[in-house]
Formats: C-alpha cells, structure tokens, sequence
C-alpha cells in the first residue's frame, strides 16, 4: 500500500466532504430522536464508501482509455470552472 497516496487521497476526500450537503443532510438524519446514531453512521458509512467505490471503478476504466495526464487536466478545468460558475451566479 502506498502510504502517500492513501494519506492525500483521505485529506482530499475528507475535506471535500466537510460541510457539504451530504454531510448537512447526515446532520439532519441523526438530529430526529426516533432515529439510531449508529443506524445513520451506517448508513451514510455505506453510502460513502459505495460511491467511492464507484468513483474508483470508473477512474480505473477511463484510465484504461484516456491518458491520466489529460484526464488530471480535464478535472482541474472542470474544478475551475465549477468555481468560476460559482462566483458568477453569487
């Protein structure tokens, strides 16, 4: 296991998961008092963990056809132009 790769890879994930709706919507689910803490941390554990899992199939799949460089490249413009449509519809 690379130890490198696994540390960046979980700071990234983590950060891009703090505060967001997924995380705010976990919130809601564990505030009603008929619901199980554990029962949600399950759930949104699960939830986490499958969507990763997928986001991990297909990044091995596009890695198969595209060149990791250019596909790095493409996320970076996407990521910025999510931000730039961000602050322009602010």
């Amino acid at each position: 296991m690379e130890i490198k790769t696994l540390l960046i890879v979980f700071g990234t994930v983590f950060l891009a998961e703090l505060g967001d709706k997924t995380q705010l919507a976990t919130v809601l689910f564990a505030a009603d008092r008929n619901t199980g803490l554990l029962t949600v941390f399950i759930g949104a554990s699960l939830a986490l963990v499958l969507s990763s899992a997928l986001g991990v199939l297909a990044g091995g799949l596009i890695a198969n056809a595209v060149n990791p460089k250019h596909l790095s490249i493409a996320a970076g413009l996407g990521f910025i132009a999510i931000g730039v449509w961000t602050l322009w519809s602010a």
